[in-house]
């Protein structure tokens, strides 16, 4: 593409008549409007994306919401192409973003931004070449200046990037300004395409011995017969050629493997025209190739919930299957997702986790075979755009995490919502800060589709909509195959500290247990919801703790790493030898983490072999799968680790489950802490005594009196619900109420706290007592960002939270209208939790 005002020139005397309202990948507050050239009329329509220019400079791929005729008040700039043949996003996925977008407080280009892979994202890059106006003259240049006009004679234009390698240097704005000024160079924008199909080289017969057999004689004498390697690769190639194969395409490195050559016999083939090499685009979605397993028998209980969800079905159409962990809900998905798929409907299975994608990816696959896709953040760019593609023409079955929602789904027929009550399905950062089982009813009903979430700790805004008859509720009470339920034992921490049996964090009754188990050839799974070695590192001589330099927060220590790192930032650095406020020189750790547990069992038991699952663990592509299958296999003994450990990972060996603190998510400062506490030691209880036979739980309290321990000892969810629905209500909390939480950001203080008190007063003028705040968080300080905070509870009515929302965004135009306060960043946060 030409430079913009080449472009303009070119564009201007084309006439004029269609328009299209578009939604750039931008945090913007309306669609704007371009004019269409009459040659490219034909093409444009709902759903493909266009290549525009936005602002002076910089073009964008953006994507068509609407065609028609309709001039705007203003100038339109014109669409300078195309992209696409066909639309990449439905219309029910237009729908959707529109509704986020208005439900979530956020705009559709943001929505936008977070439902495309970066692939179909496509914005400009710039491009320096030479001006024509140029006269070849160098003395006037810089050193490097004359480098970088050098090049250009040499090669017609320049990347930034290429720009940077020449100098050796990141800060290059300087100097292109300072050539633009001196009209050596000009600068151009072309949008740089970010996703590339695959390609693969295959070896074949040239012709005429591809369509002839008859004539491969002739082509064995051509080779002769001193050429004693290439007629091996030939005749290789023949006998390969004719085996049972997948692919009848044979790449290079099979054949040298196959007949014993190597690749130079090939190319020497090919220039003789007895082989062709061509290529051809592959998928990089791997295929199953494992013979396929559907001979499992459902139990009683699984027949009876499986009638139960479709008779619920004919009335409701989102149904709850609240059955206990190990009760088997997940073969009741797979009868329901069969069913689906056999009348060529598609099926979303949504999964809160990455870590939870592995074990059922390989068991969904054993049976449904190469009708599944997955899709998820740890993809790569090039992978979740041919996944994307292949939901659009209709794949069967897709499994993901919260962002496969996003998928440009034709005949959506199903969705189940694994493990519907886990937070993880609540996007934080950035927005839309949406909630993905929300969402996807929503999305359900844009098709027509029915919802299944299934869970064995329901969330209690799930649970009231059952008994408000809402959703319908099917239960599975027993554990599959009549195995027992976990034995619980609470251990007090509190009074073996006072009898001096703890050893470090682990109590007596936990050691003892872990030692039987080992001796028993079970395996353990610890819990532990903090990761690193410990969270504070303080001086012994003034007090002084590690903190961060962008954040109000300590640094946690990192055993592995030695070193001293912020969760919030990703900011670290090397513990220090002396203290920076006393010059001390002994510092002693507080708390601890996943790190030091996986440390202290190499003392307490040398013999096992340990492992550690967190995000620290699993950063790498295909790190859980390792680490769960080494487990699996029995190659680990006792895995330590975060939440990952909780969420719905079944292993048929392990004997023990220890919660190593249930007092730090009890006492956790947020109304969820006793509903979250409840679920997650439910959750890593169930992954004891699976399959064989029943297991052992032990969690380790300071305060063993708490109500939740009791619930979840006795498995009582019933009672859970009850004693804390009482308390919602009570507090007006949801499900009662609706929360709106507000967050003001900027790197000043003084700034932050005037905008958040010009936002309180505007909204308070019309809330009044329903507006709490303003408040300073626990953590003052993110990122070297201040932040204020305010939360709204409003009754659940419909037009009053309309109203609420329309106000909010109303006041922050107001609020960017405000002297010195435009640079205030503001996040709302719909339901947040």
């Amino acid at each position: 593409m030409s430079i913009f005002t080449e472009m303009s020139l070119i564009f201007k005397e084309a006439a004029v008549s269609t328009y299209v309202d578009v939604i750039l990948p931008l945090a913007l507050g309306k669609l704007y409007t371009y004019s269409v050239p009459e040659e490219l009329e034909n093409k444009v329509k709902p759903g493909v994306r266009v290549e525009v220019q936005f602002g002076k400079t910089r073009i964008y791929s953006a994507l068509v919401r609407s065609v028609h005729q309709n001039k705007p008040d203003y100038q339109p700039k014109l669409v300078f192409s195309v992209l696409d043949n066909m639309p990449i996003v439905t219309e029910q996925q237009l729908s959707l973003w529109e509704w986020i977008a208005s439900y979530y407080c956020c705009s559709t280009g943001e929505v936008m931004n977070a439902a495309l892979p970066a692939g179909l994202k496509l914005a400009s890059e710039t491009r320096v070449l030479l001006s024509p106006v140029f006269d070849d003259n160098y003395e006037h240049l810089s050193d490097d200046e004359y480098l970088i006009a050098e090049a250009l004679s040499i090669q017609e234009e320049l990347s930034i990037e290429d720009v940077q390698k020449i100098l050796n240097r990141k800060t290059v704005y300087p100097l292109i300004n300072s050539l633009l000024y001196k009209r050596v160079i000009l600068l151009k924008e072309e949008l740089k395409p970010k996703f590339k199909p695959k390609e693969v080289k295959f070896v074949r017969l040239a012709e005429p011995y591809l369509s002839d057999p008859d004539t491969l004689k002739t082509a064995f004498e051509i080779v002769g017969k001193r050429a004693v390697k290439q007629q091996e690769a030939l005749l290789g190639f023949i006998q390969l050629s004719r085996e049972p194969r997948d692919s009848p395409d044979i790449k290079p490195d099979e054949l040298v493997e196959y007949a014993g050559i190597n690749k130079s016999q090939i190319k020497e083939l090919e220039k003789k025209g007895i082989f062709e090499i061509y290529t051809k685009t592959v998928s990089r979605i791997s295929l199953y190739e494992e013979d396929l397993q559907n001979n499992f028998e459902l139990s009683a209980q699984q027949v009876k919930a499986l009638l139960e969800i479709k008779a619920c079905f004919e009335e409701k159409n989102t149904v709850l299957l609240h059955g206990v962990t190990g009760s088997g809900k997940t073969q009741v998905y797979i009868e329901l997702i069969q069913e689906a798929i056999q009348e060529g409907k598609q099926v979303l299975y949504l999964l809160p986790e990455i870590a939870l994608t592995t074990q059922i990816i390989n068991r969904l696959q054993k049976i449904f075979g190469n009708d599944i896709a997955v899709y998820h953040s740890r993809l790569n760019n090039n992978e979740r755009v041919e996944i994307w593609h292949e939901a659009l023409v209709g794949k069967p079955i897709i499994v993901g995490a919260r962002s496969s929602l996003f998928l440009p789904f034709r005949q959506l027929d199903l969705i189940i919502i694994d493990e519907e009550h886990d937070p993880s399905f609540k996007q934080q950062d950035p927005a839309p800060r949406y909630n993905a089982r929300d969402t996807a009813i929503y999305l359900a009903h844009k098709f027509g589709a029915k919802v299944l979430l299934g869970t064995a700790t329901p969330s209690l805004e799930s649970y009231a909509n059952t008994k408000a008859e809402k959703y319908g509720l099917v239960s599975m009470t027993g554990r599959h195959g009549g195995l027992q339920m976990p034995e619980i034992i609470i251990a007090d921490a509190a009074d073996e500290t006072r009898k001096h049996k703890m050893q470090s964090h682990f109590t007596s009754v936990l050691l003892e247990e872990m030692k039987t188990a080992i001796s028993n050839g079970e395996q353990i799974i610890l819990f532990q919801n903090r990761r690193g070695y410990a969270p504070t590192l303080r001086c012994e001589t003034c007090g002084w703790t590690a903190e961060c330099i962008h954040c109000d927060i300590s640094l946690t220590y990192h055993k592995y790493s030695n070193d001293l790192r912020c969760h919030l930032c990703g900011y670290h650095t090397k513990q220090p030898k002396i203290c920076p406020a006393c010059s001390g020189h002994i510092f002693s750790i507080q708390g601890f983490g996943t790190e030091k547990i996986e440390d202290e069992l190499q003392i307490f038991l040398p013999d096992t072999r340990i492992a550690r699952m967190d995000w620290d663990a699993v950063r790498k592509k295909n790190s859980h799968q390792r680490i769960i299958s080494s487990f699996e296999d029995k190659q680990i003994d006792i895995l330590v680790g975060t939440q990952m450990v909780t969420k719905g990972l079944d292993f048929d060996n392990v004997g023990l489950v220890g919660v190593m603190s249930a007092d730090s998510l009890l006492y956790f400062p947020d109304f969820r802490a006793t509903e979250r506490a409840f679920q997650l030691m439910t959750q890593v209880s169930g992954r004891a005594g699976r399959r064989h036979k029943r297991g052992k739980v032990v969690i380790q309290a300071f305060n063993t009196s708490h109500p939740v321990l009791t619930e979840v000892t006795q498995n009582d969810y019933a009672g859970f619900f009850e004693r804390e629905i009482r308390e919602r209500r009570q507090f007006k909390y949801p499900p009662f109420y609706r929360l709106i939480a507000i967050r003001l950001r900027h790197k000043k203080k003084h700034v932050v706290d005037t905008a958040i008190d010009f936002f309180s007063k505007q909204l308070v003028k019309k809330l009044g007592s329903r507006l709490l705040g303003p408040s300073q968080p626990a953590i003052s300080r993110i990122r070297n960002y201040y932040v204020m905070d305010i939360m709204i509870k409003l009754e659940r009515k419909k037009d009053v939270i309309e109203k609420t929302k329309e106000l909010i965004r109303e006041t922050q135009v107001d609020l960017y209208g405000q002297k010195g306060l435009s640079s205030v960043r503001v996040s709302v946060d719909v339901d947040p939790y």
